[in-house]
């Protein structure tokens, strides 16, 4: 069963309200899951665990949210930044993530702010609506 955008905008934001305990109206497509609404590495696996059970799908840890694979790759990391390996892999790994500010200065400590509404919504639209 197809959904629209919205419906699934609608959905995400209910998890992240719950899951976060933030207000409705802090979850914005543009708002940073870590940056805007202080979400913790611990609160992603419960994030993940609400998503999945939500729209009925399975999502691989390392899927939506790759960054811990990444950090503890020398090939991936050189002095607090990622390589081009590293970014290339983050390419691969979040294809429903806008990467073009990040590209310009790959600071490991900015990587959370990849982490949007809108890359979650982008990425269960595909999952749900690709088939």
């Amino acid at each position: 069963m197809a959904m629209s955008r919205e419906d699934i905008l609608q959905q995400v934001r209910e998890i992240l309200v719950d899951a976060l305990g933030v207000d409705d109206e802090e979850v914005t497509l543009e708002a940073r899951l870590m940056g805007d609404l202080g979400a913790e590495s611990i609160d992603f696996l419960d994030i993940v665990f609400r998503l999945e059970k939500a729209f009925s799908i399975k999502i691989p840890r390392e899927e939506l949210f790759p960054a811990e694979s990444l950090m503890n790759n020398p090939e991936f990391v050189s002095n607090g930044k990622l390589t081009e390996a590293g970014l290339n892999e983050i390419r691969q790994k979040l294809p429903h993530t806008n990467l073009s500010e990040f590209e310009k200065d790959p600071d490991l400590n900015k990587l959370g702010d990849l982490f949007t509404v809108n890359a979650i919504v982008n990425f269960i639209d595909s999952r749900i609506n690709a088939a």
